[in-house]
């Protein structure tokens, strides 16, 4: 009897747990969000100082001395080293430098013996011709030159912790000569011809009071005199190499006594203030949405794990060919230097071409 009870207790019981089961839905598992995707833009780079340059003697020769090293910083103008030959150059100058005097005195001595208004006049006239003959070679530079030094100064929006603010940066380029720098001189020149042609008539009058033949071979004496003072003291920027710009030399290869070949880079120089990226293999598809001030994270194959943020800042409009594929160099620069940064270093930019994520303050 006791058996046949406890057989329909436990019948009981498994007939209720199996309709609580059916009466109980089972959970559902809701899909996870997906992350918010990101319209990234990804380049190999490389890492440099901004501005920064290579520099090389002009001419070949025998060091003679080295006057800075790896690290100094130096200011514009500041002498790096220099080559066997300048004490003889110098010398050139300063012999130079004693004949133009005594031309000029020569000359003066004449033109003190007639009347003081055309003793004025041919001097006047003397730098109006020199002020006209630097006007010509100018120009003419510039209509002939391609590869004129320029300097582009511009304000760039940048970004850090504390928020938006401008930076002022300086490019050195060589390009064709501007169009309003050709006007300019033009209009120079015009005006020192004028000038000229006014003075050589006022001396055709006055010429009269002081011996003309005389006259004649003071002033090619001091022109003479004038032409070997500035060969004496472009020979002597042959014979030593200058800081261009106020910077940081990153590196000098150069001993004293070391025979050095014309134009060819020994030394690097950089401001370290202020680092860019810039980009090697940007494809033009991608270049495309990539627009100044669009925001970048960089990462450096030297500091693994870490990322450095910057701001798209340069985008080049001409497209180079790159391994087959055509790509466009970016600069990217970075908010905040690391004293770790060294020139060169391999990078990975990933660009934030999404509209929505940056928007620059206007």
């Amino acid at each position: 009897m006791k058996t046949k009870l406890f057989s329909i207790l436990l019948l009981l019981a498994l007939f209720a747990a199996a309709c609580g089961t059916a009466n109980t839905p089972a959970p559902t598992a809701e899909p996870e969000a997906d992350p918010a995707s990101r319209s990234v833009a990804t380049a190999e780079g490389t890492l440099l100082p901004a501005p920064s340059v290579e520099l090389a003697f002009a001419q070949g020769g025998v060091v003679s001395e080295i006057l800075a090293q790896p690290g100094e910083t130096l200011a514009a103008g500041d002498v790096i080293a220099r080559l066997i030959g300048l004490e003889t150059v110098q010398a050139e100058l300063a012999a130079a430098q004693l004949e133009l005097a005594s031309a000029r005195k020569a000359l003066n001595d004449l033109q003190n013996a007639g009347d003081a208004e055309l003793a004025q006049t041919v001097i006047d006239l003397k730098d109006a011709r020199e002020e006209y003959d630097k006007a010509v070679d100018y120009l003419d530079y510039l209509l002939d030159a391609k590869k004129v030094p320029q300097t582009e100064t511009r304000r760039v929006l940048m970004q850090s912790w504390k928020g938006y603010f401008y930076v002022t940066k300086t490019k050195h380029f060589k390009g064709p000569a501007p169009q309003d720098w050709i006007i300019e001189a033009e209009n120079d020149l015009a005006l020192d011809k004028a000038r000229m042609e006014e003075l050589q008539r006022a001396y055709d009058r006055l010429k009269g009071g002081v011996d003309a033949e005389q006259l004649l071979v003071l002033e090619a004496r001091l022109n003479a005199a004038h032409a070997n003072v500035a060969a004496a003291e472009a020979a002597i920027e042959l014979y030593e190499l200058r800081a261009p710009f106020d910077g940081v030399l990153l590196s000098l290869d150069l001993t004293v006594g070391e025979s050095v070949a014309p134009t060819l880079p020994i030394a690097f120089l950089a401001d370290t203030s202020l680092w860019t990226v810039e980009t090697k293999d940007l494809a033009e598809i991608d270049v495309a949405n990539v627009a100044l001030g669009d925001q970048a994270a960089v990462q450096l194959d030297a500091f693994p794990g870490e990322e450095f943020k910057g701001t798209v800042t340069e985008i080049d409009p001409v497209g180079r060919e790159y391994l087959g594929d055509m790509t466009y160099k970016v600069t990217i620069t970075l908010d905040d230097a690391d004293p770790r940064f060294l020139w060169n270093m391999t990078a990975t930019v990933n660009i934030d071409v999404d509209p929505e994520t940056f928007e620059i303050s206007q």
